[in-house]
């Protein structure tokens, strides 16, 4: 599916990408998204976290296929020159960066593999070295001095780069975040109400914690519904919610309420 591309100054780009740990069905979604996106915009190469998704994965063409890199990383560099790149995310302003034309690389195709690759072409180099820099929280800018790098910037706000408000992306952290927090500090009580019969209290404090225990539960049952809610409101008003992500939430939510609902049968057979 064509994604939303992230343009300056949209500064969810600037995270670190984490390693791709899984080749199954979420990393096929992602590697079409990247691949359908490269096809509608007629782009050479793409970094996973152009279009949101925040994983060391991107994919060059190469001839007529698609190659994905995952995990990629530059073992060895050397003969470095001057090179005036475009990027996509400025909006095809130059500028001119420090790069190296002989490169090692090593990465993880798309069958978990590892590989090794040698580039010695100055174009080619260029081409890899921007698209590895996205997925270590860097930029064509940040690779300049300071003053050269306040130039582009003002370079950039004079020809009308502004900031993206049309809710595209996710905003982090998410404020659903709250509605996990407060589910796993109930849980944690629940865990140690468990406990409390090793320690000969009174049958009313015991009973109390016995009751503690039925209202975290449905607190907790409110907080999953809260979440799912919220997360689904989200998924419809930020386009780079991915399909990915929905599903990370629902099995947030099928921890928590494993969780609660077993906790909560503890407490019946041990306070209740």
């Amino acid at each position: 599916m064509v994604q939303t591309i992230k343009y300056y100054p949209d500064e969810s780009i600037n995270v670190n990408a984490g390693p791709v740990r899984s080749f199954g069905e979420s990393y096929k979604t992602m590697l079409e998204d990247i691949i359908d996106t490269m096809k509608e915009h007629n782009l050479e190469a793409l970094s996973a976290i152009q279009i949101g998704y925040p994983y060391q994965l991107m994919v060059i063409k190469e001839g007529e296929s698609y190659i994905p890199y995952a995990n990629p990383r530059v073992v060895t560099q050397s003969n470095p020159f001057d090179s005036t790149e475009e990027s996509i995310y400025f909006k095809n302003h130059p500028i001119t960066v420090k790069r190296y034309q002989t490169l090692s690389i090593v990465y993880e195709n798309e069958n978990d593999e590892m590989k090794v690759k040698k580039i010695d072409n100055k174009e080619e180099a260029a081409l890899f070295g921007r698209k590895l820099d996205y997925l270590f929280n860097t930029t064509l800018i940040d690779r300049l001095p300071p003053h050269n790098r306040d130039q582009a910037i003002k370079a950039l706000a004079g020809k009308g780069a502004m900031p993206d408000t049309s809710d595209a992306f996710c905003p982090p952290p998410s404020k659903k975040v709250y509605f996990v927090s407060v589910a796993d500090k109930l849980l944690f009580f629940m865990f140690v109400s468990l406990l409390l019969p090793l320690f000969n209290l009174s049958e009313a404090t015991l009973s109390g914690w016995y009751l503690y225990d039925k209202i975290a539960f449905v607190l907790i049952t409110l907080l999953m519904v809260g979440f799912f809610l919220f997360a689904n409101y989200e998924a419809k008003k930020y386009k780079q919610c991915t399909s990915c992500q929905v599903g990370n939430n629902i099995g947030v939510i099928i921890k928590r309420m494993v969780a609660n609902i077993a906790f909560t049968t503890a407490a019946f057979f041990i306070l209740g």
